[in-house]
């Protein structure tokens, strides 16, 4: 088994430190890790460190840092703009997509979201449940680079950054072209257009299409937007030769 992934604000100088805090807490109660024992340090900025323990207290783990290392950040990146759902298959979504591989995340306030984000405590909260939801998903698969998980935007928002993408792709049941047959660019971002459970309206398609989108199909299947993204992610990982 790899050794388990702690989120760092900066790695260590020198090449001794301390975990704290949640994470502090989780090796050294939930995990229980040991003296001798192996663990992986993050940034999720792209910097990394092989470590292993060399003190365990209360919520606390001393460790020596045995080599560093750095990914760049991915390019093109893997964006999805995700249309909010209701109960808890956003976040689930939110979960596989970032452990798959996305690279941003974007909730999507659309027409036929039956969930709402309204403006304050409650749509902050829903955030912070995405944006936690996405972190500890990455930490989970060790990822380098911490998914971001982006503010809500309604429609003309989520259509301006389809204009502004490398490619632009929205998932459609009734599109004849299929995900693995469109062109890639090299470079850019790739955005991911995802409807929520009732689909996207008819005047959101035609303004993605406006905007430059392309709409594709995965299957002969229709998936539920908990599932289409993470399916339209493994496509394009593979394509792209991340996988």
């Amino acid at each position: 088994m790899s050794a388990p992934l702690f989120l760092v604000d900066h790695l260590p100088e020198p090449d001794t430190g301390t975990l704290t805090g949640p994470e502090g807490h989780h090796a050294a109660t939930v995990q229980r890790l040991r003296v001798g024992e192996s663990v992986l340090l993050g940034d999720g900025r792209g910097g990394l460190a092989s470590a292993v323990v060399t003190a365990v207290g209360r919520g606390t783990l001393d460790f020596l840092v045995q080599k560093r290392w750095y990914r760049p950040p991915p390019d093109p990146r893997l964006v999805v703009v995700q249309g909010i759902a209701k109960g808890d298959r956003g976040e689930l979504a939110v979960q596989v997509m970032s452990e798959v591989g996305v690279d941003a995340v974007v909730p999507w306030q659309a027409a036929r979201s039956v969930a709402r984000w309204p403006a304050g405590d409650r749509g902050d909260k829903a955030h912070r449940r995405w944006r936690d939801t996405a972190r500890e998903a990455a930490k989970q698969a060790r990822r380098a680079w911490l998914p971001v998980v982006e503010p809500v935007v309604t429609t003309p928002a989520a259509v301006a950054l389809v204009g502004r993408a490398g490619l632009a792709l929205v998932l459609h049941e009734e599109a004849e072209p299929a995900l693995s047959t469109v062109d890639l660019p090299a470079s850019g971002d790739i955005v991911v257009v995802v409807g929520p459970e009732g689909g996207i309206a008819p005047e959101e398609l035609a303004a993605f299409v406006a905007a430059g989108a392309v709409t594709v199909r995965l299957g002969q299947t229709v998936l539920r937007t908990s599932t289409a993204g993470v399916a339209a992610l493994a496509v394009l990982s593979a394509r792209m030769g991340r996988w």
